[in-house]
């Protein structure tokens, strides 16, 4: 336990510690929950309360908490060197690290760039495709655009929050940010184009090939969230859409950046979300769970022929000026090596197939409550949205905030989770077992019940 006293540390909380995506004046009147340790899928706070994590502590945690093997890689590689930089020298760990990613990712996928999180992962994608139209043999530098899809969160530089699509992220910061062309998003329980998917052919494709069309030779790269929208509410793309845009960018010789922050290293039920329609993008970026959770690190992964862009002497001026003090940190690439290691000897992806179907059958149960308009997933990932009206689709108003009511509600119960406005996002560690799903999801639905329809349910 800590030695200073739990009331002394809210107190400290509150007089000095600025909490990220936090209404302030909603903060200052509640008790912190101040988490102290873990253990396996559960975190204890500092009076010794025990609570399952079920979003895998910000969608990062894949092999659970204070897992032997990763603790033992960082402190092995305590006795080595805690930080070095990549600047004008070298280190094992980064150096395995690329060639392990390569050995994984999706073919011709060939270097790797290690930066600190997953909005610099796409932030350097986004400069390296800038730059590539510049310096490839034969320069295109109109080719200044970028196309993204509505509802898409990308992280928070002004890059990043350019391309994105969540208003409230981007709306106060609009005098700073470039402009992107937003093609709608696939969002089928709403759809933007007012079609039913059972006959749409997935036609908010067409609308990409519209904009690409309407602006040749202007656009860098198409920029998605492969498979899943995380921030825009779990949107789970139908299937086809990503080998789709694949082609389509093709077509219009467009380069395509995925960002597979949140959906990387099995989420969606192989490491790469790309695997699943046999997508080698342009740019591969990632995060969250490279190190397990562990360390911040991040990487991003592109082609020998981005590479050979900026391949070239000092002289030449083709270096590609843009660097993290901590990009591949020797203790990230240990624990991240330990981590690929736990996925091969506790066959991370062949175990996640019975939990992924305990999480699909589970979920008809909560799709059956009277205000659940919609459950999406995909692999050991989903989002449940809650509706005010299930026939008419209304959302509840914003101020009813049912969304975190049902969250604070669970941890009455022992689970940890956290909302994206009124859809409850489920996505422990990889590691957890059927019967701790389990007890997610009964609590859960116990939440969603007593918060919705205004009853215990016992």
């Amino acid at each position: 336990m800590s030695t200073i006293p739990a009331g002394t540390l809210r107190d400290w909380d509150h007089a000095n510690l600025w909490h990220p995506f936090t209404p302030l004046a909603d903060w200052a009147a509640v008790d912190p929950l101040i988490i102290e340790r873990a253990e396996g899928v559960y975190l204890f706070d500092v009076e010794g309360h025990r609570y399952l994590d079920g979003v895998g502590s910000l969608w990062c945690n894949v092999n659970g908490h204070r897992h032997p093997a990763l603790d033992a890689a960082i402190r092995a590689q305590l006795d080595k060197v805690a930080h070095t930089t990549l600047l004008g020298v070298s280190h094992p760990g980064a150096i395995e690290l690329a060639h392990r990613l390569v050995e994984r990712a999706p073919e011709g996928l060939t270097r790797v760039f290690f930066s600190d999180d997953g909005a610099t992962a796409v932030e350097v994608a986004l400069k390296m495709a800038f730059q590539y139209w510049r310096q490839k043999p034969d320069p295109e530098p109109r080719r200044t655009q970028f196309v993204a899809l509505d509802g898409a969160y990308h992280g928070d530089t002004l890059g990043d929050v350019s391309i994105g699509g969540v208003d409230r992220f981007r709306a106060m910061f609009a005098p700073l940010l470039f402009p992107t062309l937003r093609a709608p998003n696939p969002y089928c329980y709403r759809c933007p184009l007012g079609l039913e998917r059972a006959d749409c052919a997935i036609a908010c494709l067409d609308a990409v090939e519209r904009i690409l069309e309407a602006h040749p030779g202007e656009v860098a790269a198409i920029v998605v969230e492969p498979l899943v929208q995380g921030a825009a509410g779990m949107i789970v793309q139908p299937e086809g859409y990503l080998r789709g845009l694949r082609e389509i960018s093709r077509e219009h010789d467009v380069l395509l950046i995925a960002d597979e922050v949140a959906v990387g290293f099995g989420r969606t039920g192989t490491l790469f979300a790309c695997e699943q329609e046999g997508v080698t993008p342009d740019f591969l970026c990632l995060a969250k769970g490279i190190t397990g959770g562990y360390l911040p690190m991040a990487a991003t992964l592109t082609t020998e022929a981005v590479y050979a862009a900026f391949f070239g002497t000092a002289a030449e001026g083709k270096t590609f000026s843009h660097g993290h003090t901590y990009g591949g940190n020797p203790l990230a690439a240990a624990v991240a090596l330990a981590s690929l290691r736990v996925f091969d000897d506790e066959a991370t992806l062949e175990r996640l197939g019975p939990k992924a179907a305990r999480l699909a059958e589970r979920l008809a149960e909560f799709a059956a409550r009277p205000h659940v308009g919609d459950v999406r997933h995909r692999g050991l990932l989903a989002g449940v949205e809650l509706v005010a009206d299930k026939a008419t689709k209304a959302p509840y108003p914003p101020d009813a905030l049912v969304g975190r009511r049902i969250c604070q509600r669970a941890r009455d119960f022992g689970v940890l989770v956290r909302p994206l406005g009124d859809v409850i996002v489920i996505m422990p560690p990889l590691a957890i077992t059927l019967d701790q799903l389990d007890v997610l999801l009964d609590v859960l639905l116990r939440c969603v019940r007593d918060v919705t329809e205004g009853k215990s349910s016992g």
